[in-house]
């Protein structure tokens, strides 16, 4: 939504606004306007700094921190001064940079350090699992069920388990940096701890191989980058002085997604008389499941002594109906949740979400119960889909200015999803891991590079073939005569007899070929233009993979948005063989897979556009609940709401982090997790199978439920809830789903009386 910059606080935006100095933390409901908020207080507060002080704003991600910038400046124009002075705004791995630059060697590092992105990451870890699972290719045995048949214990030590001990050696590693501990000191205490911890030795023996391949490319992850920022600033206390000399004044935005470092480098950069505000919503702590945050750190600071504790419980986002709904999955949380463990933990906790008050600039949107739509029907998951996108063929015509989203739990349900829409011709716009159109396009490159990486395979061959003539499928009788052009390609023995024909061996001469060539005339000049084309694209294979790719793609796409992601993937392949001197075509091949897969995001020019929802008004945005975090549509369908997505620690809710060949429902991650915890406890813990297992249910439904609270939190006008019972009709509907039903179900039966 487009915010007016003729910003009119309300009561208790005001109190928050009134801040001079020292510690205070603001516990902000969906739709309150925090940013806004914060914006104008950091506004308000560059008129008291001196000129070399600034205020130093720290948000979690790229496009919040330019967001952030916009509005601060929008607000220090209105005031008279010059825009672009008196603040940074920092993400806070941008932070940790900042401060690592500035005193590398005094941090161990060389001032030419380079930092591993994501990708790098996993593939130096991939690398480390893969070396120690060849030396000790029996390592999961201790983890599979009882009396598992041996072929397929094999099959899942071979194929299964390397990839579930990817995560969690990434977990293990993530963990230990965050506690500080490198893999030297993790040594340690597992060798005076006097139990046996055999995950943790396994993630031990990967986090000395990973740490050892960083050191070698002089590089540091992202862990590294903010446990080395906190280093400096307790080593160079004259260094440190500096820094708070400088900033003045921290604001934290979105603090309940803080991490212990986070929070460790912030109180530091403070100090205990310093000038630091912390805004967030504990009950919109979504990112535990895959990051070392967690809301404690944000709802102990609000109790903390000397720290001044505001709210924003006022939203004009949403009507009062969704409002209600929201407030009542906060209430049955706390009082009624069917397991104690989780009402302990607290998941979600007040203040209740309040309307706006009278007069206010953004008045709630007129109430209309009859458009918060509970569905208890039994869905499959394709018939959810069905009723999902013609609920949506209904709506659009008749709502052509409002905006409408489908959240979905999880990436690969938003691309049956978008898939769906597209077939009924529906205008769709992705917020998932990366967009239709470039899964689409890297698929398609991905078909013709197998292709050239398997000369001799007609199977392949006849893809590339099916990929060049794609556009036929859209037609019923070009899509049958593509179909028998393919079928025939797969016949082809010799490859090089289509290719590059002898006068006595031309495949287009074979009595197959020639049979379906004189059904149709047109099969001939398509074999003939596709020979020209794969000759061509042989001949580039020994360019670089950027100059290939552009270069297949010039003969491949014909759109303006195609050939854009082509360009957008050229570069990022470069990217990789900068990184990785080594890779051949094949390397590259794996890659590519990856993005068409949906395994691995790529920016594409269209994505890299600052996503805004009234920009799509008519069109359907398909998201994650994740990515939809901070974002509002008029009206919003929740969908899977089962318990496989949501559940709720009960004895038949099943668990993705639980593997079906891992014994006893141990969840592998979290075991791993606790025993790290126990070996560097200095007090001297016992370690019990079982219990973090245990735990980590708790602790994930607890996340989950908070996921549910912000895609509610999500919808203006209309908002509608589904589910299904999963592939295998095993799953059933969520218990919070069934209690905010029948709670609302009751609630308009009392109106109609």
């Amino acid at each position: 939504m487009t915010m007016s910059y003729e910003f009119q606080p309300r009561p208790k935006q005001k109190e928050v606004l009134k801040y001079k100095s020292g510690w205070m933390g603001v516990s902000a409901v969906p739709g309150s306007g925090k940013t806004q908020t914060l914006s104008a207080l950091a506004a308000e507060l560059i008129k008291h700094i001196k000129n070399d002080q600034e205020i130093l704003i720290v948000t979690l991600v790229n496009a919040a921190a330019r967001n952030f910038a916009n509005r601060v400046d929008r607000f220090i124009e209105q005031m008279g001064l010059l825009p672009g002075i008196g603040y940074r705004v920092r993400t806070l791995h941008g932070l940790a940079n900042d401060i690592v630059r500035e005193r590398a060697g005094l941090v161990g590092l060389d001032e030419t350090f380079r930092i591993v992105d994501e990708r790098e990451s996993n593939d130096i870890l991939l690398d480390a699992v893969t070396s120690y699972l060849r030396a000790n290719p029996r390592a999961g045995d201790m983890y599979l069920e009882h009396d598992m048949d041996e072929n397929k214990a094999n099959f899942i030590l071979r194929d299964r388990f390397p990839q579930d001990l990817m995560t969690v050696a990434s977990a293990f590693i993530k963990q230990a940096k965050d506690m500080k501990l490198e893999p030297e000191a993790v040594r340690r205490y597992l060798d005076r701890f006097q139990q046996p911890l055999p995950l943790a030795q396994i993630c031990h023996a990967i986090y000395v191989d990973y740490q050892r391949a960083l050191n070698y490319r002089g590089g540091v992850d992202f862990q590294d980058l903010i446990r080395l920022a906190l280093k400096a600033l307790e080593t160079d206390a004259d260094y440190l002085k500096r820094l708070q000399k400088r900033w003045v004044y921290i604001l934290e935005d979105e603090a309940q997604d803080s991490s212990q470092l986070q929070e460790e480098i912030l109180r530091t950069l403070a100090g205990k008389s310093g000038n630091w505000v912390r805004v967030g919503d504990p009950n919109q702590a979504i990112y535990e499941t895959f990051t070392t945050a967690d809301p404690k750190y944000l709802r102990d600071f609000l109790t903390e002594k000397g720290v001044k504790a505001r709210e924003l419980p006022n939203s004009g986002r949403s009507t009062l109906s969704i409002i209600k709904l929201a407030n009542r999955l906060i209430d049955w949380t706390l009082a009624e949740h069917p397991v104690e463990e989780v009402r302990q933990k607290q998941p979600l906790t007040l203040p209740h979400i309040e309307p706006t008050p009278a007069g206010d600039p953004q008045p709630n949107p007129p109430d209309e119960p009859q458009k918060v739509v509970l569905y208890p029907e039994d869905f499959t998951p394709s018939e959810e889909i069905e009723a999902v996108v013609q609920s949506l063929k209904r709506w659009l015509p008749q709502n052509p200015e409002r905006t409408v989203a489908v959240l979905v739990p999880r990436n690969e349900r938003g691309a049956q999803v978008v898939k769906a829409l597209k077939q009924h011709n529906i205008e769709v716009v992705e917020l998932l891991r990366s967009s239709s159109s470039t899964r689409e396009t890297a698929g398609a490159l991905v078909y013709i590079l197998d292709s050239l990486t398997n000369p001799n395979a007609s199977a392949s061959l006849a893809m590339a073939f099916k990929v060049w003539r794609r556009d036929d499928r859209h037609d019923k009788d070009l899509s049958t005569r593509l179909e028998k052009i393919v079928k025939v390609i797969r016949t082809c023995k010799q490859v090089e007899d289509y290719l590059y024909p002898r006068p006595e061996s031309d495949w287009l001469e074979t009595t197959n070929v020639a049979q379906l060539i004189a059904e149709d005339d047109t099969v001939y000049s398509q074999l003939l233009e596709f020979r020209e084309l794969m000759r061509r694209w042989q001949q580039a294979f020994v360019l670089p993979v950027d100059q290939l790719i552009l270069t297949i793609a010039a003969d491949l796409f014909t759109t303006k948005a195609d050939l854009a992601i082509a360009h957008s993937l050229a570069v990022y392949l470069r990217g990789l063989g900068h990184t990785n001197p080594h890779w051949r075509l094949p390397d590259f091949l794996v890659e590519l897979r990856m993005v068409a897969q949906n395994k691995r995001r790529v920016v594409d020019l269209a994505e890299e556009q600052e996503y805004n929802p009234e920009a799509h008004k008519g069109k359907v945005t398909v998201a994650t609940m994740h990515a939809a975090k901070g974002l509002e549509w008029d009206r919003v369908h929740l969908m899977s709401v089962n318990n496989y997505d949501f559940p709720s620690a009960e004895p038949q809710d099943r668990f993705i982090g639980e593997a079906w060949y891992v014994r006893d429902k141990l969840n592998l991650q979290a075991e791993a997790l606790k025993q790290l915890e126990v070996a560097a406890d200095t007090l001297g813990f016992h370690y019990n199978e079982g219990d973090a297992s245990r735990l980590a249910r708790v602790e994930y439904a607890a996340e989950r439920l908070r996921l549910l609270y912000v895609g509610i939190t999500r919808a203006r006008r209309e908002l509608i809830i589904t589910w299904n019972h999963g592939r295998d009709g095993k799953v059933f509907q969520a218990t919070p789903f069934i209690a905010l039903q029948k709670w609302w179900d009751d609630q308009q039966k009392n109106k109609e009386r």
